[in-house]
């Protein structure tokens, strides 16, 4: 019994060693003291206790002694490492090494700061940036008509295109002293979503002079005279932008491009004189360029070559971009790709033996070859930012107007937001706009702090433009033909139509899922793992040995104490792990202590037992993918818990999106192991990481019933969840704007419940016996069973409730469209020309003539 007793003790030290992360040398005392202990207490025989002693002063010498260590342990599993170490191209290692880790690195830890977190500004608009989205992004939303802008111009009205250049929206990352806003990339986010709201056109014309483009990549790398000739010009408007990257060749797969640039020498005509310059000849076919029809400047990524070495030895230069002018002589733009049926200006473009001076280059001569890592780079504003924003905007959008829809539209004499089914899928889109809403605040108080986290970014990406799918098809199931009948009353139908675009720019979302969240986030976030590699790739020199043996016996450490957290947390599910704050919220904060623990050892274990074959597990590194994505979602929704002081209001959203992601990351290592293909390890890693079994089941039907609550009445809880979302005066224009007259049938309708009650009452008693609606108020106003102000409350809710839901219907004759003039395919280079030309540029007739100069 006693030796039972020593046992458990030891196992009992070694658990807390492990969990608490003591250092090697103090683990080794301490496991010294407690061995010297049992001998003391004990007394075991010199035939047990030497043995023990040997074997303990043998694997300390052996780990505390670096040149021992490194000779008997690291050097044989460096070799090791190199071989199954999988191979990396210099875009995926430029894509590594792009951007910073941020909270990401914490999630990876297993051992998370919360307090860390906590302690992180919230961040805030300054008076200025205020000023500008009560003014000039009211105004412009004021200004579109989104029926019009779709099915009838296919293009923003001349006057809305000229609004957006004078009131500097496309400056808003410019610095002031070029002529921009030079906004924080909250205020961007807030411009963006609140645009989205009324018009995903718009907003997309606008996000994306300020995303990845030609203003980012002068402001990180262009030259002086670069920033100083076109950063102004862009601020005002008086260039249009685009970036020209994805070509039919290459779209992810950067590698393959194409699209190719031979230095050499030509003559070359700067406005003062031809002259001979050293400069690029260029070729390329690009598509999907968001702006490329209307840009008057075109920045270009390309592979550059230089045969005759004009620059230097190297004759493959690699990735490089340059700003082109497009009315530079051999290339081809102008024409419209008609992505969903959206009107943003979106097309291809061509060049056929395009002469560039070499100081066209983004950086000049000093930056050839670097384009790839600064497109990775500035992959942030539009990963970060825009789509996130635009995504929310289309969340706030659906939770404002279908809420309201929910409580104003009525079936068998009940709204049908009382009804579950519904009442389902209204909860999720109030928890899941918390949450996304939560994310994107989160990750622009990270870029205004210096950050720029690609891992995050790409998380936000993916995790928001999903979640924006979710929550319009859980809308349009809701509103059902008031969904689906197009029209000027229609809210969602062109966000709607719109999902897949944001699906699939930026990254595509199943490549980045399955690729990057995960694939980049194991690497760039573990705290080991990229230290490792980059030690194995160097060449064998005492240094490389000494980095490499300090990263692998932090990892050794790493893994073995988050299996030792892991199976603790899951033994106790977590209820002893201290939480950085107390009420509500600490049980989610102990959680997510536990998932990021888990999370962290099954990833390496994964990495460990499936080496270089794990980035091709697609499958098994998405969900682990998916983990990742939960912790950092959930982890935003209770910061901005904590962040608006606990709302009492606002919990039931927190609970139900925190419960929800709980059950998603359960799912997602669950399905992990099931399908990790090595069973025995599969078998050890389902007894540490769900000790007891799978213990998480989601939000609970009461919780939901709550959460969609909160959409179905005005209040400050459906205020602070939908705020930032362009709402029209109701008062005003409750008989023109759709959204106007679903809120003042909301107020309407809750205004007249008291009233409803009564008349129902009366019917019911069979004292009550019309059949029209204004002859039943009438009984009940003549049996005094309503007041005359009931009476007007009635009538004004039915009107109200009426008007609401109605859906538009046309003539045959308005629906009639021009149809579009198909461009030839395959596409060939043409020759140059001017956009005045309707025959070359079918769509230039719905280009505004200020741009088509």
């Amino acid at each position: 019994m006693q030796s039972l007793l020593w046992i458990c003790a030891f196992i009992a030290l070694s658990w807390t060693l492990l969990y608490f992360r003591i250092s090697l040398v103090l683990s080794t005392v301490a496991v010294a003291a407690a061995i010297f202990a049992w001998n003391k207490i004990a007394g075991p025989s010199a035939f047990i206790a030497a043995p023990l002693w040997l074997v303990f002063a043998a694997l300390a010498i052996a780990f505390n002694v670096p040149t021992l260590r490194r000779r008997w342990l690291s050097r044989p599993v460096l070799k090791g490492f190199r071989k199954v170490m999988p191979g990396m191209s210099q875009t995926e290692k430029d894509a590594l090494e792009a951007g910073s880790v941020w909270w990401d690195g914490e999630l990876f830890s297993g051992k998370p700061n919360w307090r860390s977190l906590l302690s992180t500004q919230a961040p805030r608009l300054s008076t200025e940036e205020k000023a500008f989205l009560d003014g000039p992004v009211e105004q412009l939303c004021r200004m579109l008509d989104d029926w019009k802008i779709t099915q009838e111009h296919y293009d923003l009205p001349e006057h809305v295109w000229q609004f957006i250049k004078d009131n500097g929206f496309f400056g808003m990352i410019i610095p002031k002293r070029y002529g921009g806003l030079e906004f924080s990339a909250l205020a961007h986010s807030e411009v963006v979503m609140k645009i989205a709201s009324r018009s995903v056109t718009a907003a997309v014309t606008v996000m994306v002079p300020n995303s990845l483009g030609p203003a980012e990549l002068l402001l990180r790398y262009g030259t002086q005279p670069q920033r100083d000739h076109y950063l102004p010009r862009l601020a005002k408007g008086q260039e249009i932008p685009c970036f020209a990257l994805t070509s039919p060749e290459a779209g992810s797969d950067a590698a393959s491009m194409v699209d190719s640039g031979v230095v050499c020498r030509e003559m070359f005509d700067d406005g003062n004189g031809a002259k001979e310059v050293l400069g690029i000849r260029l070729n390329w076919e690009k598509r999907y360029i968001t702006l490329g029809p209307v840009a008057t400047v075109l920045g270009l990524a390309f592979k550059l070559y230089d045969p005759d070495h004009l620059l230097g030895e190297l004759e493959d230069i690699g990735i490089t971009c340059a700003l082109i002018p497009t009315d530079t002589a051999g290339v081809d733009i102008g024409n419209r790709h008609f992505p969903l049926n959206s009107a943003f200006q979106n097309g291809p473009n061509r060049g056929k033996d395009v002469f560039i001076p070499l100081d066209w280059v983004i950086g000049g001569a000093a930056q050839v070859g670097n384009g790839w890592r600064m497109l990775m780079e500035c992959l942030a504003a539009g990963r970060s930012i825009s789509l996130p924003a635009l995504s929310v905007g289309s969340g706030k959008l659906a939770a404002r107007a279908t809420g309201a829809y929910s409580r104003v539209r009525q079936q068998f004499k009940t709204p049908i937001g009382r009804f579950e089914g519904v009442e389902e899928k209204l909860a999720q889109i109030a928890a899941g706009t918390y949450m996304m809403d939560a994310a994107r605040t989160l990750t622009t108080s990270a870029i205004d702090s210096g950050e720029s986290p690609s891992v995050i970014s790409a998380i936000v990406k993916y995790n928001l433009t999903e979640g924006m799918r979710t929550l319009l098809n859980h809308a349009m199931d809701i509103q059902g033909g008031s969904g689906i009948c197009m029209g000027p009353r229609n809210l969602l139908a062109r966000a709607y139509e719109s999902i897949p675009i944001a699906i699939t720019v930026e990254g595509a979302n199943i490549l980045t899922r399955s690729l990057i969240i995960f694939g980049q986030g194991a690497i760039r976030c573990h705290p080991y793992v990229l230290k490792e590699m980059l030690a194995a790739q160097q060449n064998d020199t005492p240094k490389t040995l000494r980095d490499f043996d300090a990263a692998l016996t932090g990892h050794l450490g790493f893994t073995m104490s988050n299996a030792a957290r892991s199976l603790f947390m899951g033994l106790t599910k977590a209820r002893l792990v201290r939480p950085p704050v107390t009420g509500p919220s600490r049980y989610y904060f102990q959680q997510l202590t536990r998932m990021s623990s888990a999370l962290a050892f099954v990833s390496d274990v994964a990495m460990l037992v499936l080496g270089g074959t794990l980035k091709r597990k697609e499958m098994l590194s998405g969900r682990l993918a998916d983990v990742l994505s939960q912790l950092y979602l959930t982890s935003a929704a209770l910061k901005r818990f904590e962040d608006d002081n606990r709302p009492a209001q606002d919990l039931p959203l927190l609970q139900y999106s925190c419960e929800n992601a709980l059950r998603i990351m359960q799912q997602s290592l669950d399905k992990f192991i099931i399908n990790f293909p090595n069973r025995p390890i599969a078998w050890l890693l389902r007894r540490i990481v769900f000790p007891l079994g799978k213990t998480y089941s989601g939000p609970t039907d009461g919780l939901a019933h709550k959460a969609a609550d909160l959409i179905l009445k005005p209040g400050a809880s459906r205020d602070r969840l939908t705020a930032g979302v362009y709402l029209p005066d109701v008062d005003a224009t409750k008989t023109s704007e759709a959204l106007g007259r679903l809120e003042f049938a909301l107020r309407s309708v809750i205004a007249a419940e008291p009233a409803e009650k009564k008349l129902r009452q009366g019917l019911s008693a069979g004292k009550i016996y019309a059949v029209s609606r204004a002859e039943q108020i009438q009984q009940a106003l003549e049996l005094q069973m309503i007041t005359d102000d009931e009476a007007r409350l009635l009538t004004t809710a039915d009107a109200a409730r009426r008007e609401a839901i109605m859906v538009d219907d046309f003539s045959k004759q308005e629906l009639m469209r021009q149809p579009l003039t198909q461009h030839p395919s395959p596409p060939q280079p043409l020759p140059q020309k001017g956009l005045e030309d309707k025959d070359a540029h079918p769509m230039a007739e719905d280009i505004p003539k200020s741009l088509r100069a």
